[in-house]
C-alpha cells in the first residue's frame, strides 16, 4: 500500500481484520513505475517495490497520532497567515516611507505611525492598515490558544514529557515528534534516526573518494527544522553562557559557522532522542571525563 493522504485509516482498517498491512513511501515506488502513470502500473510498481530486498516500510499512525498531527498544522497554517498579514502591513506602509524590521514586537511602532503621522498617510490606508491590524489580533489569539492546546497535550504524554527533558526541546518539538515520528525501534542506532531527518551530509562520493555536501534535508522537515531552531535557541548570547567550557559545543563554535554547528547539534540532538526513546530514559546531562576519573 502506497503511503498516501488517507492510507494510514485504510490501514487501521486492515489491520482491525487480521490483515498484515506494509505502508511502503511514495518515493519508493516511484522508480518503478513504467512509462504511462494509471492504477495499473502504480499496483505493479508497489508489489516490486515491496519485494525488493532491504525496502523499508512505514508502520501505520494510530487515531492519536494523527490527532496531533491535525492540531500541529493547524498552528503551523496559522503561523502562515499571520506571517502573511504582518508582511502584507510592513508593505502598505513602505509605500508611504515608513520601513519597518520584520516581527510582531514591530505592532506598536505602526500603530504610533497610523495615530501621529495622519497627514503623509491617506485616509483609506489608514483604515486598511486598522484593519490588518485586528486581523493580525485575531490570529495572534488563536494561535495563543492552539500553543496552549499543545502545551496541554506535551505536559499529558509520557514521551512528550521525556523529551522536553532534552535541552533545546520545547512542547511544540515534542508533539510533532509524538505525531510524526515513528518508532523509534525501527532504526538500528541514532545515527540512522538523524540520517532519516536529513541531517547527515549529501554524498557525491566516487571512485573511493569521499565528497560531502550540504544536508540531505530527506524525511520528516517539521522534526528536522524544530531540532535546528532548538540547536539555535542552545547558541544564542543567553544559551553560550551555559555551554561549559573545554565541551564540544565551545570548540566547534571557535572554529565553525554557528549554522554549520547548530545542525550539528540537531544531528547529536536527534540521536540523544533515539537513545531516551530505546532505553526509555530521561536525558541525563555528560558528565566530563576528568570530573569521573
Amino acid at each position: 500500500m502506497e503511503a498516501c493522504g488517507s492510507a494510514h485509516f485504510w490501514a487501521r482498517e486492515l489491520i482491525s481484520r487480521n490483515h498484515q498491512v506494509l505502508m511502503i513511501p511514495p518515493q519508493y515506488v516511484r522508480p518503478f513505475v513504467k512509462r504511462q502513470k494509471n492504477d495499473a502500473t502504480d499496483a505493479e510498481a508497489i508489489v516490486t517495490a515491496a519485494r525488493q530486498p532491504g525496502m523499508r516500510f512505514v508502520p501505520p499512525k494510530t487515531d492519536q497520532q494523527q490527532a496531533r498531527a491535525v492540531l500541529f498544522r493547524a498552528r503551523e497554517r496559522l503561523v502562515h497567515q499571520g506571517t502573511e498579514l504582518v508582511n502584507a502591513l510592513r508593505a502598505i506602509l513602505y509605500e508611504f516611507g515608513h520601513v519597518l524590521p520584520v516581527g510582531l514586537r514591530q505592532i506598536g511602532r505602526v500603530k504610533a505611525i497610523l495615530d501621529t503621522d495622519e497627514r503623509a498617510i491617506p485616509r483609506l490606508v489608514r483604515e486598511e492598515c486598522r484593519n490588518l491590524l485586528e486581523q493580525i489580533a485575531e490570529q495572534t489569539a488563536r494561535i495563543d490558544e492552539k500553543t496552549q492546546k499543545a502545551h496541554q497535550l506535551a505536559d499529558d504524554a509520557e514521551t512528550a514529557r521525556r523529551l522536553q527533558t532534552l535541552p533545546g526541546v520545547g512542547p511544540i518539538t515534542a508533539l510533532a515528534f509524538d505525531a510524526f515520528a515513528p518508532d523509534m525501534k525501527t532504526f538500528r542506532r541514532g545515527r540512522d534516526f538523524a540520517a532519516w531527518l536529513g541531517l547527515v551530509p549529501r554524498q557525491h562520493s566516487s571512485g573511493e573518494k569521499e565528497r560531502l555536501g550540504r544536508i540531505t534535508k530527506a524525511g520528516q522537515a517539521d522534526i528536522r527544522r524544530l531540532l535546528i531552531i532548538g540547536a539555535m535557541s542552545r547558541l544564542n548570547w543567553l544559551g553560550r553562557s551555559r555551554i561549559p567550557q573545554g565541551s564540544w559545543l565551545e570548540r566547534m563554535l571557535a572554529r565553525k559557522p554557528r549554522m554549520l554547528v547548530a545542525i550539528a547539534l540537531a544531528n547529536k540532538m536527534a540521536r540523544a532522542i533515539w537513545a531516551m526513546m530505546t532505553k526509555q530514559q530521561d536525558y541525563r546531562i555528560p558528565v566530563p571525563a576528568a570530573a569521573t576519573a
